[in-house]
């Protein structure tokens, strides 16, 4: 099938990800990188993310009908794009397109990020929803969904690997620098359940994320923790390798019941440390596949007992990979399931 595909598309963004997926399982793929509709000036820029209109609005709509004309595809997929307009939408199911949008952060959620007003008039106009999260299912319905399908978050199988498969050499915990590891968002209270395990209990704390690390730990902890910088592709990858243990927390303003890391880390063949819920449990075997933990203390608890436990921590990192690659974990396979929907949803149609 033909593809136009509506995201913010770098290599950094699971958005392209999912793309990928999309061409690996023999589509084509028609892109349109929203990035290009947004203003460049930062005040500018957070101003129209929580309005969601202007120019720059207008353009986006205008030139997703434009290129939706020129391609004439099967499927219009928006990847968690806030701009559309419902008319948009109805004017894309009229030439023939299925509409899906895809969205996995929390439109209905107690975080109230900005930026939902349109997304929110468009939800009965799309064909399809995909979302992560049970909760979801019932948001969307009662603001007039058609369908909503409920998918996790996946790894991507061409930069989440093991070190065995990019490199014939033994790995040990000589090559790991980072003791226990978070890569990722100051969210919730993070910062402050990271600092105690480095002062209170003194493990090797070391966290790779965005500058809100530096607003979030006090100084001295910001100067002994935080390395400064983000991590993506080939650089987040190794940086999983490096360190003896990955910690994977929910993102509870989210009302997540899993993480999108914790696919990621398993899939690189890491020791994943992750909060315990029943999104994981239902997709990693506890203490064979994966490690877990509820609250501080415990945390601590199974840091104590896994740090020095370089075999332990390796066999579990082994089952965990092996149970992410045969579970489906992957873009390839979640991708896969959303298409399957829409082909029922075009038979249904049909009939």
């Amino acid at each position: 099938m033909k593809i136009l595909y509506a995201a913010q598309l770098s290599p950094n963004d699971s958005a392209q990800y999912r793309a990928w997926a999309l061409e690996r399982l023999g589509h084509t793929v028609a892109p349109l990188d929203s990035r290009q509709y947004q203003p460049r000036a930062e005040l500018l820029r957070k101003l129209m993310h929580r309005a969601q209109m202007g120019p720059w609005v207008m353009r986006l709509n205008r030139d997703l009908l434009a290129q939706a004309e020129k391609e004439r595809p099967d499927i219009f997929w928006a990847d968690k794009l806030l701009g559309l307009w419902p008319k948009t939408l109805d004017r894309l199911r009229a030439m023939g397109i299925q509409t899906v949008g895809y969205m996995i952060d929390n439109a209905f959620g107690p975080r109230r990020d900005p930026g939902w007003r349109l997304y929110k008039r468009c939800i009965p106009h799309f064909d399809l929803h995909v979302v992560q999260r049970d909760s979801n299912l019932a948001d969307y319905r009662r603001q007039g969904a058609r369908d909503v399908l409920k998918i996790q978050t996946a790894y991507e199988p061409t930069i989440h690997f093991p070190v065995d498969g990019h490199k014939s050499v033994v790995w040990s915990d000589a090559d790991r620098n980072r003791g226990v590891s978070f890569i990722g968002t100051a969210y919730d209270d993070r910062s402050e359940f990271l600092a105690r395990l480095w002062r209170e209990r003194g493990f090797p704390v070391v966290i790779s994320g965005d500058g809100m690390w530096r607003e979030r730990l006090d100084k001295e902890a910001a100067e002994r923790l935080y390395t400064g910088s983000e991590l993506y592709g080939r650089e987040y990858r190794e940086a999983i390798w490096r360190s003896k243990i990955n910690l994977s927390f929910l993102t509870h303003s989210n009302q997540d019941e899993f993480a999108h890391k914790s696919f990621e880390i398993a899939a690189c063949g890491g020791f994943l440390l992750a909060e315990r819920s029943e999104g994981h449990r239902a997709r990693f075997v506890e203490d064979e596949e994966a490690v877990f933990f509820s609250g501080f203390e415990e945390c601590a608890e199974k840091i104590r007992r896994y740090l020095p436990d370089q075999k332990a921590r390796e066999r579990i990192a082994r089952a965990g990979r092996e149970r992410a690659v045969r579970s489906g974990y992957s873009n390839d396979a979640q991708v896969e399931k959303i298409l399957a929907r829409l082909e029922v949803l075009r038979s249904t149609a049909g009939a």
